[in-house]
């Protein structure tokens, strides 16, 4: 048991430690848009590998399909329903028809943060979901702990550096300040749900916990295809941020055929 939580533990503490370390990557390296199409498309081939691997199947092994499809779909709504929310309930894509009355009833009534506060609040919030998942796995499964703890790792990193960006390009006061704040809250919102999910909620029946799985896994869908894929495609050249989805993709089918 001790060395389960210390497996928990290192692994929530480096996963939590990546936000802040991005951010300041973002501070001091100031990436190109080519490293960033390379590791947020690395990232988003992880998730991508990681709740197709791992994440569901545990889910659908320990409960039931019903249990692990409702568990997907309200994960995904939680996330749907805060970015629905800070954006108060209008959002479009740049090529949509709608998306001039979009722009046209936000001007009247602004969104409830700015664009990088938004992406921070939001992933600060899939964190939480996250951290639980690791909590749980670990008791569960430690290698599936461990994957899903590399995957959100890599996850951190580049969407921290992502966050990095977008808030010295808005050019505000005290920016460094902001970067490193926000970073490390989700550093900590990762490992604190982490040791939420070890401590409280591991001695949870199978189905309570493929339940848990399945909500992780929603949120990170959400997250993956409408801003971790959007965002590195947009800052593709030569298609740089398919090729390293496909890696990271692979990457984690491996790393789950060999744990």
């Amino acid at each position: 048991m001790q060395g389960s939580f210390l497996s928990v533990f290192a692994i929530a503490l480096v996963a939590g430690l990546a936000s802040p370390a991005g951010g300041a990557l973002a501070i001091w390296l100031r990436p190109s848009t080519l490293l960033l199409s390379v590791s947020v498309g690395l990232a988003a081939g992880v998730l991508i590998g990681t709740f197709a691997f791992e994440m569901m199947p545990k889910a659908l092994e320990v409960s039931s399909l019903p249990v692990a499809s409702f568990g997907f779909a309200l994960g995904f709504a939680l996330i749907y329903g805060l970015d629905f929310y800070v954006n108060r309930g209008m959002m479009a894509g740049p090529e949509a028809q709608q998306r001039e009355s979009v722009e046209q009833a936000l001007k009247r009534k602004r969104p409830r943060s700015s664009n990088a506060a938004v992406l921070a609040g939001g992933t600060s919030s899939e964190e939480l979901v996250e951290g639980v998942a690791i909590g749980v796995g670990a008791a569960a499964d430690p290698s599936v702990a461990l994957i899903v703890g590399l995957a959100i790792c890599v996850d951190n990193i580049s969407e921290a550096m992502s966050i990095g960006q977008l808030m010295l390009s808005e050019g505000k006061e005290g920016v460094r300040r902001r970067i490193l704040g926000w970073t490390s809250l989700i550093g900590a919102s990762l490992f604190i749900s982490a040791m939420v999910g070890w401590f409280l909620l591991r001695g949870l029946p199978e189905a309570v916990q493929g339940f848990l799985f399945a909500l992780g896994a929603g949120g990170m869908f959400y997250l993956t295809v409408t801003d971790v894929i959007p965002e590195a495609e947009a800052r593709q050249f030569q298609q740089s941020s398919a090729i390293a989805t496909g890696i990271g993709f692979l990457l984690v089918m491996v790393l789950s055929e060999l744990t």
